[in-house]
Order: structure tokens, then C-alpha cells, then sequence
């Protein structure tokens, strides 16, 4: 079709082709939102890793960037542990499994009941995992979970604890901390990755130095996050995950292995740029109808200039597959599927690092403590609330038992 009309606009002139002016007014503007639609998209992963027998564990693996990369990995074989708020029971959680399972052709997934705005749930999940009699086999952690919530929405979970710093960062600190030993456990020939998942909102956190320096004392700014939280907790919380994944890269190096051997878990931290996903749907529109209507009337825009889910999980892929991160020492951090370096100096100070962790395990400490006591409490007005209803019961039946003087009387 193409040729006999460039013939015909060459011998008669370009105006003898039927709409060729519309067409041409129009064509620079299409091929320029194309252009521009390809450079929003972000990198492409071309990295390849054989998947098959991997045992991964994915937080945020439901829906936007982690629903796509448990996609992909389920694609390529990999064995998925999925760590959901919903027990495995829920139903969306089945007919999610199931459509995976059906697309991928991939039965080897599974999911773990593990919500992170709950310690305690975090807590018993991973001691139940490393309490196995030998080391479960476990080749990468991908943390993708995190939370963006409207100004308007906030609120602390159920440990008295800023949402977002509690799911974003100090969830992620308990989890991995208690998986240490698993992961150290692994053999040497293993290729174990440890995926952290941020955003570029780290970059304009404030971190008060001045109070760093006091991380382990009760004076710290960051026991504001019990009561009201400060603005930029999201982009703070970020700011602390990276720092965590540089100590706890630190802290697998610095523990020998019985055979000698280097260690072979490696930490990667990951910045899949700005997605079209529910959390950022939910922080544009504010968590209101007015907000999404304005969202739907500008989604054009945000069409444009946003990646897709799918887009989005390409650099997280880079790292979970790229062959060159099976050697060294850990703490590369990868943005559009290639290693550059952080925008802040400050994440790989090690003192900074260390009182940070400090501060994580007495804030965890103490938010355990307060959550067995209250658990307690609340276990005995249970029993108490039993035991009540029991005597009812009981007291009742012997008022109805056959042949009792009250029973006569009512005949």
C-alpha cells in the first residue's frame, strides 16, 4: 500500500494523496509522544539468569512493580514465597496464586503470612523460618513493600508506630535481621541476593546529623514517629532503608564462615523510577474522590511521563539477574538496569549506619515489649470471657437437667 501511493504523490504531486495534509499535520505530533513515551519507559532489561530451582522471597509481590516482577521470575522458573498481609487462606490471595500459576505454567508458588505494619507478625514468621532443623534453602530476597500515604490518611499501626516508617523501613530492619542467619547459612557456591527496593525521595530527606549523633539516646528526633509523624517520613524512611542495606552488607561481610570461604549474599539497591502504581495513584489523588478525578482527567499526562508496573520492574530484574553481581562485595546501587552511585554521601557512613541500627533494635525492643503485654492482657479477657460463658452454660444445663426440683415445678 505504501509504495503505489509514494509512487502516485512522485508522478501527480504529493496533493493527489487522499488526507495527506491532515496526516502530515499530525504524524510529527504522534511520533513525538512516541519518542517521548520511550524515553519515560526507562531502561530495558536484557540480563538473563537461570531461575530454575531459586527459592525467592518477595514482599509487595500483589500488585504494581512486585506483581510484575514475581511475574517474570515465576516465568523463568523460580520458585516464589510470597509474603502477604492476607492469610495464604484469603481468597484473593488463591485466585491471585492461581491465575500466576496458570499463566506462567510455574506451580512452585506459594505465600506466608507476613503483615508488616505487625511486628509480631514479622517475629514469627522469620524465627518459625530459621527454627527449621537445616538451613532452608533461599536465594533472594526482593523487597519490594513499601506504603505512600496522603498527608490527610496518616496513622501508626497497630505497634503505636508511623505507618510508613514502619512498613517502608523498620519491618524490613526486623525481617532481615532475624534472616541473617539463614542467609549466612547458605553454601558457598550459592548465589544469594538481597534486593532492596527505594525511591528517588531519599535524596531530598532530612537527616539532622546533630541528633544522629545521639541515635541510641531517648532524645532522638525519630520518637517523634510514635506520636505525630514529621513531614517527609516517606522519603526519610527510604533514606534509612538505603543506609540499613549498606550496614547489613557490612554486617554479612564481617561474619566468617566456618569453611573459610567469602561470603555469597550480596546486597543490591534498586531505584525502579516513578511508576504508574496503587501508591502512587493513592499519593497523587490525596486519598480522595476529588483527587482521583483530577487524576483521571490529567491521566494523559501521567500516561506519559510515568512507567508502567511492567517498566518499573525491569531494573529490579537487572539486579536479581545480572550475572556480573554473582562476584564482590555487595552494596551496588542500580537505577535503569546499569550501577551508578548514590546522590547522598551520607548513606554509607559507617557510624551512621551503626547508631542507626542501634536505634531500629531498641525502637523494635521496646514496641515488642508493649505488644506482649497488651497481647497478654488481652489473651487473659479472652480466657476470662470463656470461662465466664462456660459457667453460664453450665449453670443453665443444670437448671433444664431432668427430674431437678426447678424443672417440676414447671410442669
Amino acid at each position: 500500500m505504501p509504495i503505489p501511493l509514494l509512487v502516485q504523490g512522485a508522478s501527480e504531486g504529493i496533493s493527489s494523496i487522499p488526507f495527506i495534509w491532515p496526516v502530515l499535520r499530525i504524524a510529527p505530533w504522534i511520533l513525538l509522544f512516541a519518542a517521548l513515551k520511550y524515553y519515560f519507559g526507562g531502561a530495558r532489561n536484557t540480563s538473563e539468569r537461570l531461575m530454575h530451582s531459586k527459592r525467592v522471597m518477595v514482599t509487595g509481590g500483589t500488585s504494581g512493580i512486585g506483581a510484575q516482577v514475581v511475574q517474570q521470575l515465576a516465568a523463568r522458573g523460580a520458585q516464589i514465597i510470597l509474603l502477604t498481609r492476607q492469610p495464604p487462606s484469603d481468597l484473593f490471595i488463591v485466585e491471585y496464586i492461581d491465575d500466576i500459576r496458570k499463566s506462567t505454567g510455574n506451580h512452585n508458588i506459594w505465600a506466608e503470612q507476613v503483615d508488616l505494619s505487625s511486628l509480631h507478625s514479622v517475629r514469627k514468621f522469620a524465627t518459625q523460618w530459621i527454627d527449621n532443623a537445616e538451613p532452608r534453602r533461599l536465594d533472594a530476597i526482593i523487597l519490594c513493600g513499601g506504603l505512600t500515604v496522603p498527608a490527610s490518611m496518616k496513622k501508626n499501626t497497630i505497634d503505636g508506630i508511623d505507618e510508613e516508617w514502619q512498613v517502608n523501613y523498620l519491618a524490613n530492619f526486623h525481617l532481615l535481621s532475624i534472616l541473617s542467619p539463614a542467609l549466612r547459612a547458605q553454601p558457598a557456591h550459592r548465589d544469594v541476593r538481597v534486593v532492596f527496593v527505594t525511591c528517588s525521595s531519599y535524596i531530598g530527606a532530612k537527616f539532622d546529623l546533630e541528633n544522629v549523633k545521639r541515635l541510641g539516646g531517648a532524645s532522638f528526633e525519630f520518637k517523634k514517629l510514635k506520636g505525630g509523624a514529621p513531614q517527609g517520613i516517606y522519603g526519610l524512611s527510604k533514606l534509612a532503608l538505603m543506609s540499613f542495606a549498606h550496614s547489613f552488607q557490612r554486617h554479612l561481610n564481617s561474619v566468617a564462615r566456618p569453611d573459610g570461604l567469602p561470603p555469597c549474599s550480596r546486597v543490591l539497591v534498586v531505584d525502579p523510577g516513578y511508576s504508574r502504581t496503587p501508591g502512587t495513584r493513592r499519593w497523587l489523588t490525596g486519598g480522595s474522590l476529588w483527587g482521583l478525578l483530577g487524576y483521571l482527567i490529567t491521566w494523559p499526562f501521567w500516561c506519559l511521563v510515568l512507567k508502567s508496573p511492567q517498566q518499573g520492574a525491569q531494573s529490579i530484574l537487572f539486579a536479581a539477574m545480572e550475572e556480573s553481581y554473582s562476584r564482590g562485595t555487595g552494596g551496588w546501587f542500580i537505577k535503569e538496569c546499569r550501577e551508578m552511585d548514590c546522590a547522598r554521601v551520607d548513606i554509607k557512613d559507617e557510624d551512621l549506619g551503626k547508631r542507626l541500627w542501634e536505634f531500629s533494635e531498641k525502637q523494635i525492643e521496646e514496641a515488642e515489649r508493649e505488644g506482649a503485654v497488651k497481647r497478654a492482657y488481652e489473651k487473659k479477657e479472652k480466657e476470662a470471657a470463656k470461662e465466664k460463658q462456660t459457667r453460664k452454660e453450665t449453670s443453665s444445663a443444670k437448671a433444664q437437667t431432668p427430674g431437678s426440683r426447678r424443672n417440676k415445678k414447671t410442669k
